[in-house]
């Protein structure tokens, strides 16, 4: 009794239903044995999970002969998919290919068309060319542009076949179907590639390619060819890679694509190439710049052009470099960070004076972000110094100082490399006062001599003391620079091995000073001397290590970034994270409840301790500011206290302390807080989220706001909290701050 064939679809459910991979070849073994003399599209789709179907080769070449249609699609779609030009059967499909391009169906020839552009050997193509230069020609835009792809086909396959398609490229380029066009310009590509006679021929059809770009460029919103807001990229990229010199065509390219998609970044892109190509580095360096400013990932590619970028660094053309510096600050990551910057630290030496404190702010900033070590880091700040110290930023010293600090196992090669560095030029301001400041901090180092990393350097006390002393004479000193040289010898005093009455007479030197600041300084430490000998060791002993995030500048512009719409959802308790700033727009225009006023409390006697050695004196700390309570039910109190920092009078830090003195935990105690958008709010993680009963420890939040129009202070309050086993929510608005907080 012969078992009748499956259908296709019982054959898909019975493999699917298999359990095990033995069964399933069970199933197509026994259904294999049928396929041989039926259905080839069981044999497709046995081919699909990868088993051998070659045996249904002679099937398919019958099927593709078949008058019918139903049987040629499906012959046809074995043929690619088992047959290819190693194998011999594939010539025997020639003559069926040839007659279904001649005749008139579009479907049939399509399908003759595709699988020629697909498994067509040398032969075939040679056989099958001049069928298909015909239909270059044809009617119907379907065939036509089959018709160009299988000819790009025959082209990379059997080059000398170019003299065919040769004529009708040239009456292609003015079709109004955009995938015809697409092809044609790929088969022009390939052909200027493989023949040099074909460059020459096609030079003269370069007018209508810059007409059909500046077509694409120009032309309005089309739904059948844009994408993402960009007219058919697809088709503008190929013909820029097929343009020679059309420099105002390619700018106005590049000023009409929009960028913030990936369509828009690929069609500039490819401009950016071809401008490189025809050797137009003004126009490249500005449309990089532009290409740069796109912050998606996928435009790296842009890093190959790195080394002509560089070069334009060294144009005379004061407009062409500063635009090749920016480009040059744009381009540099981790990987190339150690040659970018020694490429801007040899433009930073000859460079123009306008450009200099650019160049110098964006190497410190790719290095802060991108060091690969801590000396290599430190090494270019030095350079930078050295090179330009006048025209870094205020927060170099700083940053150096504070880099310098955390790394322990380089306290003895910085103290080197920054001594040497004074020792030749005490005239860059902020090189000499962080040399001073390290020499204070490390001097015992520096005289020990035992650092292997640096050339051996011989240094006495004498020696020492008397550069310091230099530094304070030096008319080009400004008085901060001399703050720290003073402070330096006060801390030497603690370092050095010697006798003291030098540093003593210095210092007391600068005890009539007319600088009134260095004359404080002076004063105390000669006090110091005098009255507490015996607690100078400790108190001008080294500062401790300082921990700072390396990530602190990203993470701060990615802050900046964040907009958190506080009250317009309801409030979901959540874990404290960490400091997120909150611009809030228009927060305060609406209804809000309530502003609880109380009275204020009475000042809070603790006072702002200046550490005097650290860094020059501040001015005198102004008036403390009263504190505010805000908020008050069922035991919890919410208490404002504020400070504004002397150096920095746009900038208000407010401490909320939330005290309870109920019988009952406050759990899952959440502030938040808005301003107006003219304000910038910086919300720091709480102490907690729990505040005990009967008066137990204060959980306390830190709020940072920014006013730099010194405009009225409003604040919005969200307190959100569980009491006594009831949900809480209140909103209030604080509108009667001290005036002392803004003005």
């Amino acid at each position: 009794m012969v078992i009748p064939s499956l259908k296709l679809q019982d054959l898909i459910e019975e493999i699917r239903g298999a359990k095990t991979q033995a069964q399933e070849r069970e199933v197509i073994q026994k259904e294999c044995a049928h396929i041989r003399t039926a259905s080839c599209a069981k044999l497709l789709y046995v081919h699909m999970l990868g088993y051998p179907a070659h045996f249904g080769q002679m099937e398919c070449l019958k099927l593709i002969a078949s008058p019918r249609f139903t049987d040629k699609r499906v012959g046809y779609l074995g043929a690619m998919l088992l047959l290819d030009e190693r194998q011999d059967a594939h010539l025997l499909i020639t003559n069926s290919i040839k007659n279904d391009l001649s005749q008139g169906m579009q479907a049939v020839q399509g399908l003759a068309l595709c699988t020629l552009s697909t498994m067509g050997s040398a032969e075939m193509c040679r056989d099958l060319a001049t069928e298909v230069e015909k239909l270059l020609l044809q009617p119907s835009p379907y065939v036509r542009k089959k018709a160009v792809l299988t000819a790009v086909h025959m082209i990379r396959k059997v080059p000398e076949l170019s003299d065919i398609f040769l004529p009708p490229c040239a009456k292609l380029l003015h079709e109004r179907h955009h995938g015809i066009l697409l092809g044609t310009i790929t088969l022009i590509m390939e052909l200027c590639e493989r023949s040099p006679a074909a460059l020459k021929h096609f030079r003269k059809v370069v007018p209508q390619l810059v007409k059909i770009l500046r077509t694409l460029v120009t032309t309005g919103y089309s739904a059948e060819h844009s994408i993402s807001g960009v007219s058919d990229p697809f088709l503008q990229v190929q013909i820029l890679r097929l343009s020679d010199s059309m420099n105002d065509l390619l700018a106005q390219v590049a000023t009409n694509t929009d960028t913030s998609r990936n369509a828009g970044s690929a069609v500039l892109f490819e401009t950016v190439l071809t401008i490189m190509d025809i050797r137009s580095t003004v126009l490249a360096v500005n449309i990089l710049g532009r290409f740069l400013l796109n912050s998606d990932k996928n435009i790296s590619a842009v890093q190959r052009h790195r080394p002509t970028v560089v070069e334009c660094l060294r144009e005379p053309d004061a407009s062409l470099s500063r635009r090749a510096l920016e480009l040059s600050l744009a381009l540099v990551n981790s990987s190339n960070v150690r040659a970018m910057t020694q490429e801007l630290q040899g433009f930073l030496e000859y460079c123009p004076r306008d450009l200099r404190a650019d160049c110098a702010s964006g190497i410190l900033l790719a290095a802060e972000r991108f060091a690969p070590t801590k000396r290599w880091h430190i090494d270019t700040i030095l350079r930078v110094l050295t090179a330009a110290g006048s025209y870094v930023r205020d927060d170099a010293v700083a940053n150096l100082t504070q880099l310098i600090g955390g790394a322990q196992e380089l306290h003895a090669y910085s103290v080197r490399r920054l001594y040497s560095a004074l020792a030749q030029d005490i005239s860059q301001q902020p090189l000499v006062q962080v040399a001073a400041w390290c020499i204070g901090e490390y001097g015992d180092l520096l005289l020990e001599g035992s650092c292997e990393e640096t050339e051996p350097l011989q240094v006495e006390e004498e020696e020492v003391l008397a550069l310091l002393e230099r530094v304070l004479q030096s008319h080009m000193s400004l008085p901060a620079t001399r703050g720290y040289a003073l402070t330096a010898l006060m801390k030497l005093s603690t370092r050095l091995r010697g006798d003291n009455n030098r540093i003593r007479q210095v210092v007391s030197i600068y005890g009539s000073c007319l600088d009134v600041e260095l004359q404080q300084r002076a004063v105390e430490y000669n006090t110091l001397f005098r009255k507490y000998d015996h607690m100078r060791a400790a108190v001008l002993e080294k500062m401790p290590l300082v921990e700072r995030s390396s990530s602190q500048v990203d993470e701060e512009a990615k802050e900046s970034k964040e907009v958190v719409q506080l009250l317009e959802a309801d409030p979901v308790p959540t874990e404290p994270q960490a400091s997120k700033l909150l611009d809030l727009l228009d927060l305060l225009g609406g209804t809000s409840g309530d502003v609880q006023q109380r009275p204020p409390l009475d000042p809070s006697p603790e006072g702002t301790l200046v550490h005097l050695l650290d860094l020059p004196c501040a001015p005198p700390a102004p008036a403390p500011i009263p504190n505010l309570k805000v908020f008050e039910r069922e035991g919890l109190q919410l208490i404002l206290s504020f400070v504004r920092p002397p150096g920095t009078p746009a900038l208000l830090l407010i401490t909320v302390t939330a005290t309870n003195i109920s019988e009952g935990d406050v759990t899952h105690f959440i502030c938040q807080a808005a301003v107006p958008k003219s304000f910038q709010l910086q919300l720091q993680a709480p102490s907690g989220d729990t505040v005990p009963a009967q008066g137990g420890l204060p959980v306390t939040q830190l709020l940072r706001i920014l006013n730099p129009n010194k405009a009225p202070l409003r604040l919005k309050l969200r307190l959100t909290y569980n009491h006594f086993g009831h949900s809480v929510q209140e909103i209030f608005e604080v509108n009667n701050l001290p005036e002392e907080t803004w003005q």
